[in-house]
């Protein structure tokens, strides 16, 4: 079980370093990468596609598994269709991520290093979370 902490905790500082050194915390830079029409900085590019190319690595590695190499039960995404929750959740996160120039993870690596910017956003972060909740519970509730 303790395997399992020290794993999740050392994957997460990895992570957390790795949005620090690329400056995915930094909402200025991320706000320039978004500014295409201006003084665009390409290098979020390279992140990214670099995030992706280990995600493509990951999940080929995992191919045909039903548990992690920790014993832990593999939970993929089941659904595979676009739908309007889908597509209305994505634009409200493009608008905060532009807005702001932070999402979620990188929002707590900048909370954690004292940006009082990053602490406005996961208050409002955690407010739609919340509100999310109670909308679906009496969604559900009422289905």
């Amino acid at each position: 079980m303790k395997t399992h902490f020290i794993t999740a905790f050392l994957a997460g500082l990895i992570f957390g370093v790795g949005l620090l050194v690329s400056g995915m915390a930094n909402p200025d830079k991320v706000l320039s990468f978004l500014d295409l029409a201006g003084a665009w900085d390409p290098s979020l590019a390279l992140v990214m596609l670099g995030a992706i190319a280990v995600g493509l690595i990951a999940f080929s590695l995992i191919k045909g598994r039903s548990q992690s190499w920790l014993g832990e039960p593999l939970r993929l995404p089941g659904k595979t269709k676009l739908d309007r929750r889908l597509i209305l959740g994505s634009l409200g996160f493009g608008v905060g991520w532009g807005l702001a120039g932070f999402c979620p993870g990188p929002a707590l690596v900048a909370l954690g290093a004292g940006e009082a910017k990053a602490a406005v956003f996961v208050a409002a972060m955690l407010a739609g979370m919340g509100l999310f909740e109670l909308i679906e519970s009496r969604r559900q509730a009422g289905s």
